[in-house]
């Protein structure tokens, strides 16, 4: 990682050659920034030393005593001190900065579809469905509802909830992979919040994207300078789904669910541990390719010249999902993942209040509790409610807890999700 150091100009003509930081102005004029390249081609060094510090550019020493630590490649010394070469870290106003997770909100559509009604439509039944996935019911958009207003409301009833007003929030971050727009809806959910000061973007990780919107939020906020934070997770499969397919039509539901991180103290970070992985090679047992298989040979053009490419409108194919493999992958992953992040955050399963998974089957999450030695009173399940409920799964789970007090301000949560992609991770965190 680099840092970007802006000025009003080069600062080689700005100070002249000093030997030591005395000589110069003690009031910094930079500003750092994780991420970025050097603004210039010059090297930086760190030199700690007491209370200050001082950047070597070009053998130029400069006073910098609001950033008391910097990661950076270094190609200078100065005599008596020694680089710190290896490790970057953020502003002083920045280190030990944490996030805290202060508000949460969750939405749903009006339209409910029991199993008793799936078995209208295809091969199946109420006891099928619930035997083997633990889904007795699902909610899916209808009446012009849209992703778009199921993340508004769940994001106004966090805002509510953490006493935050929109014009507060810094960022916004959707995880989905179902947006109204192709080009993604987080600043149509900015706009309709009232967010006037939000930076917003989305974040495609399927059914992981919760969990990755969540380190990502507290990683702007640790390192961006961030206040306030809006992570909302939502999807609408339901447009995806293939309804003449039992195997995955009986699985998906819609909705949304929020939370709000805000900056806070080291002490009290809301976020302890985490770990995250992806695996593109398990793409084939999940996925809904851009143009579906059985059309490649139907509806692909062929140009002028014999080469084929994409009709004007390819839409998303429907969903396919070898289930065993999901299973399997899951299984095995999951505790994985959930183990590595409780050794970051130097705990064990036992020091776990709940474990809340991404609601995907009932059967991984029960498989997953037991590889894990944790009791399934611990472990937080709405599945029957709402079904697999893809990024909105965790927060809309979480929300439901919060707010029937089942899950309490200081309880420890391990929350993980997996998916297509394939993807997976997962978070070690305190609520409130």
């Amino acid at each position: 990682m680099a840092i970007a150091l802006h000025s009003a100009s080069q600062l080689p003509h700005v100070y002249p050659p000093a030997t030591s930081s005395s000589s110069l102005p003690s009031s910094p004029i930079f500003f750092c920034s994780y991420g970025a390249s050097l603004s210039s081609s010059a090297s930086c060094s760190l030199f700690m030393r007491s209370n200050e510090s001082s950047f070597v550019i070009d053998g130029h020493v400069v006073a910098c005593k609001y950033y008391p630590s910097v990661r950076c490649s270094t190609t200078h010394a100065v005599e008596g001190h020694k680089s710190l070469s290896s490790i970057l870290r953020a502003r002083k106003r920045m280190v030990g900065k944490g996030s805290k997770l202060v508000g949460c909100g969750s939405a749903t559509p009006k339209l409910s579809l029991s199993n008793d009604y799936l078995s209208n439509i295809v091969e199946t039944s109420d006891e099928w469905i619930a035997t083997r996935t633990g889904i007795r019911n699902r909610k899916v958009l209808s009446d012009g509802e849209t992703l778009t207003s199921l993340a508004v409301e769940s994001s106004g009833k966090a805002l509510e909830m953490a006493n935050i007003k929109p014009d507060e929030i810094d960022l916004v971050l959707l995880c989905t992979s179902t947006p109204d727009d192709l080009f993604g809806s987080a600043a149509q959910i900015q706009r309709e919040l009232g967010c006037s000061k939000a930076l917003a973007f989305d974040i495609t990780a399927a059914c992981s994207g919760f969990v990755l919107g969540l380190i990502t939020g507290s990683r702007y906020i640790k390192g961006g300078g961030f206040e306030n934070v809006l992570v909302v997770g939502a999807d609408a499969l339901s447009r995806y789904v293939d309804w003449t397919d039992r195997n995955t039509c009986i699985l998906f539901g819609d909705g949304a669910g929020a939370v709000i991180l805000q900056a806070t103290n080291h002490d009290q970070d809301s976020l302890l541990g985490f770990n995250f992985r992806s695996d593109g090679h398990g793409q084939k047992h999940l996925h809904a390719f851009v143009g579906s298989e059985d059309l490649k040979e139907k509806t692909y053009a062929v140009d002028d010249n014999g080469a084929a490419f994409l009709p004007s409108r390819a839409s998303p194919a429907f969903i396919r999902m070898n289930g065993k493999e999901v299973f399997r992958f899951a299984v095995r992953c999951v505790p994985e993942t959930v183990e590595a992040a409780l050794e970051e955050a130097g705990l064990s399963g036992h020091d776990l209040d709940w474990l809340l998974l991404h609601q995907a089957n009932q059967r991984i999450l029960d498989a997953v509790a037991q590889r894990l030695q944790i009791p399934s009173e611990r472990v937080i399940s709405n599945l029957a409610s709402y079904g697999n409920t893809s990024a909105a799964s965790i927060p809309l789970a979480l929300d439901e807890a919060v707010r029937n007090g089942k899950v309490r301000p200081g309880d420890v949560l391990a929350i993980a999700g997996f998916g297509a992609g394939l993807t997976w991770g997962s978070a070690i965190i305190k609520w409130g």
